[in-house]
């Protein structure tokens, strides 16, 4: 069951909510949004009167939800959510583009790839101050000092910046730097992570682990939204198939799927799906046609120096193309750009 509060409602009102359910033996979750207030309930609800909590003072409805994801979940809130990050929107109206270098390296060249970014649309950020990988001897980010050297590169672009946290002990710093967090697929499922994150009251990206089915996906945007957090932006980032001929295979239809199923935002990650610079446009182009509300791109000045991802980012010459992708496809859908709403 969850209590839906209404845009009215004080504080003492949410208080008195808490009171009366827990008073019946019933633990609450308490979850904010930009519009509304959920409260979740978990523990055995027949003692509770929905038609007296529907009375309540500040209460919008009262709603049994059989799904196992309830406050993500389009029982509970039947019109899709926009997330705004820095007054960026990620929603159904939009097609927001985030880009920029997958590891943060150095001032001058985070700088740049945030100038091509811009250059492209973009009107969010990405880059890795904390990069887990795969093997232990390859780079794994500048820590607090690429953290430093994104919000150095916001002050001098306007760009808000998304990173990404890959401990629970290290959110409190990352949040203090970062406009948005993000939960990478290596730790898709790890608990404790995504428990702080939504504790942490920033807005938190969360890509699909590369082995993960859509119900586990959602349930791991649960436990960041139990945790008082519904500004959530699910993103699908390929998964693990036999097929060895991309880096991951890019599960377009997890996109309306998950659109279906919960009311966040989702967008598409076509850079570590494909794995290849050639594969990023067409995938991109098929993330907008699918209906997405957004793209995860990475860009570089010089690829071939990076020390993550190369292969997979985009070039001067691709930009050209993205910009003209990200803003005349959007429109044949009835979406605008981000930029021009951010504008």
């Amino acid at each position: 069951m969850v209590i839906v509060m209404g845009p009215e409602a004080t504080p003492d009102d949410l208080t008195s909510i808490v009171s009366v359910v827990q008073a019946a033996g019933v633990e609450t979750f308490v979850s904010k949004g930009v519009r509304r207030t959920i409260v979740g309930l978990v523990g055995d609800v027949t003692q509770l009167d929905a038609a007296g909590l529907r009375g309540m003072p500040g209460v919008r409805d009262v709603m049994r939800v059989t799904t196992p994801y309830k406050l993500v979940s389009r029982e509970n809130h039947p019109e899709r959510s926009t997330v705004h990050v820095g007054g960026v929107p990620i929603g159904p109206g939009t097609v927001t583009l985030i880009a920029g270098p997958c590891a943060v390296e150095t001032h001058q060249l985070t700088l740049e790839a945030a100038r091509m970014a811009q250059s492209a649309g973009a009107v969010l950020l990405r880059g890795g101050a904390f990069k887990p990988r795969t093997s232990p001897y390859a780079f794994q980010g500048l820590g607090e000092a690429g953290l430093r050297i994104l919000a150095d590169v916001r002050e001098e672009t306007g760009l808000p910046i998304v990173t990404e946290v890959v401990n629970a002990q290290d959110v409190e710093l990352v949040a203090s730097y970062a406009d948005m967090l993000q939960v990478g697929t290596r730790n898709a499922q790890n608990f404790s992570l995504l428990q702080a994150v939504g504790a942490a009251g920033r807005p938190v990206m969360l890509k699909r682990g590369m082995n993960a089915t859509i119900e586990e996906w959602l349930m791991a945007a649960e436990y960041i939204a139990q945790r008082g957090n519904l500004d959530i932006v699910l993103c699908e980032r390929g998964i693990r198939t036999f097929e060895t001929a991309t880096r991951n295979t890019l599960d377009i239809s997890a996109v309306p799927v998950a659109q279906r199923l919960s009311h966040l935002p989702v967008i598409v990650d076509p850079s570590h799906s494909g794995g290849r610079r050639d594969l990023v446009l067409p995938l991109t182009r098929a993330a907008v046609a699918v209906g997405a509300d957004g793209m995860i791109v990475d860009v570089h000045p010089h690829p071939e120096q990076a020390l993550c991802d190369g292969p997979q980012a985009l070039v001067d010459a691709d930009l050209g193309e993205l910009a003209q992708v990200m803003t005349d496809l959007p429109v044949l859908l009835g979406k605008s750009p981000a930029a021009a709403v951010a504008a």
